[in-house]
């Protein structure tokens, strides 16, 4: 094997290069207008002086019009709720985006208040994904499939009042009984997913999962 001997001076200069890509590329202008901006998380290892520490990565997608996604930004945070999103919120329309249709998030704490204060004609929904295996976490793996099932019928249903008869549906049935959290999960989320229903299958099919 080839040994390579590469001075620290050498690697500083390679790091402060690849940072100033790094910095103009997170601080470039932004289209006015996306369709689509998709919210999410991502847990990755950083090296944090000496260790190796389990941190947040949260990207912001935006979907453009052509249907393309583009990843606009990523901002590392120990802790996110109110103050993070505004602040992230603020950073796109500095850099230039002036409306969004749907914000598309996993319920994430104090983000719709932050988006309507930047784009108060937009529109925040919640992850159907989301809301699936939130539903999930509290049912026995062989219950799983039945309960994802009258799930199924609550966010493909034509319009509200025939979602929220599945969701009633799913209520009052042996597994509704058997699971009442994951029943609460759908209620408590309900405002933030009934835009969902407004939209033909086709645009459901782009907004119903934030999983990028």
């Amino acid at each position: 094997a080839m040994r390579v001997d590469i001075s620290h001076e050498t690697i500083s200069a390679v790091t402060d290069a690849v940072l100033d890509e790094v910095m103009i590329w997170q601080n470039r202008q932004l289209d006015e207008f996306y369709p689509v901006i998709f919210l999410d998380a991502l847990r990755i290892k950083v090296r944090d002086g000496g260790r190796v520490v389990n941190k947040s990565a949260y990207l912001a997608i935006g979907v453009d019009m052509d249907g393309i996604k583009h990843i606009l930004g990523i901002w590392l945070a120990k802790e996110e709720g109110a103050s993070f999103w505004a602040h992230v919120c603020a950073n796109l329309a500095t850099r230039g985006v002036q409306d969004v249709f749907i914000v598309c998030c996993d319920g994430l704490k104090g983000l719709p208040e932050a988006v309507e204060a930047t784009w108060p004609d937009s529109m925040v929904q919640t992850c159907v994904v989301h809301l699936i295996r939130a539903a999930n976490r509290w049912v026995a793996y062989g219950d799983r499939k039945a309960v994802s099932g009258l799930l199924k019928k609550v966010y493909t249903a034509p319009d509200e009042a025939t979602a929220r008869a599945a969701l009633d549906e799913f209520a009052d049935s042996e597994l509704g009984h058997k699971y009442p959290q994951s029943v609460k999960v759908w209620s408590d989320a309900w405002e933030r997913f009934v835009p969902f229903l407004q939209f033909p299958p086709m645009a459901r099919k782009v907004i119903y999962t934030t999983n990028s």
